[in-house]
């Protein structure tokens, strides 16, 4: 902590007010654990964060470019995708500088508030997303006539544009009631990066309110979102059952079992931080390097290995980009 002190103390980290003060900047302790070995870990998350970019923009590129992924699933994947790797970069580069040096944990009011902000928007615009998914897939195994229909490009456009906005306004909602609060000090944030619960424990003011807004508002849309998914995935799974044939059973489930692992990825580990607002320290970060590091990482992994026509997408771009195939050798 006198590392932390030292840096602290050439920053200036407070504004006098009249009969108060705020604080100008925040330190990030960081997760538990990395401090003992910053090298190794800043490796390992530059690879973790490496893999998510990358994998992530070559589905969006692949999505974007084939002819053949033009169906409602592939145009809800790109957005997918693109949101793993913005919530990625939201957190992990920030985790890499304060492993480089203890003035790379140091972060500035309005830039905790903007690191809050942009990962609340991304979060839930993705937890909105992953309920259109689960809505699209109820169409195309439940109602395969209407599909087309109910599921236009219109409609797809527009149920992504009011999962993109939503999540705007949710996220203001929690970004302006958190920092509305005076911080007067202590500094120390007991978390890799700025979320609402270690936050307010910093706060110099009563936070029931806004421990009550959080826990009813992201309740009400986390059980909300993840009860339309199941109820969508009853009717599913109902109708795949009165199918006839073993080769359409095994199809229509390959179409989902992709989603359902994201989902279960992404829901379980929210509920360990935001059912207990009051925890801290760097060990409360475990469940959230889950769903803000691996899970983005995974998800590209995930809808490959279980989507031929995504594997046979991205044979053909990179059959494309190689040399093989500007020889004239045809795409598998």
């Amino acid at each position: 902590m006198s590392i932390f002190h030292s840096v602290c103390e050439k920053v200036p980290m407070e504004t006098e007010y009249p009969n108060q003060t705020a604080v100008s900047h925040f330190v990030l302790e960081g997760l538990m654990y990395t401090a003992e070995h910053p090298r190794l870990f800043f490796l390992l998350f530059l690879l973790i964060y490496t893999v998510t970019v990358t994998g992530n923009l070559l589905i969006l590129i692949t999505v974007g470019s084939d002819p053949h992924l033009r169906s409602p699933m592939y145009h809800f994947l790109g957005h997918l995708s693109f949101l793993d790797a913005c919530l990625s970069t939201v957190t992990v580069p920030k985790v890499m500088a304060g492993l480089l040096t203890p003035a790379g944990r140091l972060i500035s009011f309005e830039g905790c508030a903007v690191q809050l902000y942009c990962f609340h928007f991304l979060a839930s615009t993705e937890c909105f997303l992953y309920t259109v998914m689960a809505y699209d897939r109820y169409l195309a195994i439940c109602q395969p006539l209407h599909y087309p229909v109910a599921m236009n490009r219109r409609v797809c456009a527009g149920l992504a544009a009011i999962t993109w906005a939503t999540g705007a306004v949710h996220s203001a909602i929690h970004t302006s009631l958190t920092f509305r609060l005076l911080y007067c000090g202590p500094h120390l944030i007991a978390y890799f990066f700025c979320d609402i619960p270690p936050v307010l424990q910093l706060a110099c003011a009563d936070t029931t309110i806004n421990e009550l807004v959080m826990l009813a508002n992201i309740g009400i849309v986390g059980v909300g979102c993840l009860s339309l998914i199941v109820v969508s995935y009853v009717f599913i799974v109902a109708a795949v059952l009165r199918m006839r044939t073993a080769e359409g059973r095994r199809r229509a489930f390959s179409t989902c079992t992709a989603h359902l692992t994201v989902v279960l990825l992404y829901y379980l580990p929210p509920v360990c931080i935001y059912l207990q607002p009051r925890s801290a320290g760097a060990g409360a970060g475990a469940p959230a390097v889950f769903y803000t590091m691996v899970t983005p990482m995974l998800n590209p992994f995930i809808y490959t290995l279980r989507n031929k026509e995504v594997k046979r997408a991205l044979r053909r771009l990179l059959c494309h980009s190689s040399r093989e195939c500007q020889a004239g050798s045809p795409p598998p």
